[in-house]
């Protein structure tokens, strides 16, 4: 068999192993949100937290470092408080 052959066969053996994966996905049960406006707050504050921690450490200001810990701490305070209702 020559080189271009046993690409073939690794393209299709690629293809193949994909096509297994996604068949295991179907299979698995998927997780079902409960509530999908308390799912997205909860993601919309998580991406909002990192936001701000990129930023505080990337700033080298002592007040505006202060106003990003404070941001922070309230940030935390709103995700407690949607996981816990």
């Amino acid at each position: 068999m020559g080189d271009g052959a046993e690409g073939l066969i690794d393209a299709q053996s690629k293809i193949q192993d994909r096509l297994d994966e996604l068949e295991e996905q179907r299979r698995r049960p998927s997780r079902v949100v409960r509530n999908p406006d308390r799912e997205q707050r909860l993601q919309s504050l998580r991406l909002a937290r990192a936001e701000l921690a990129r930023q505080s450490a990337a700033t080298a200001h002592p007040v505006r470092r202060q106003q990003l810990a404070l941001a922070l701490a309230e940030i935390d305070r709103r995700i407690a408080g949607t996981t816990t209702k």
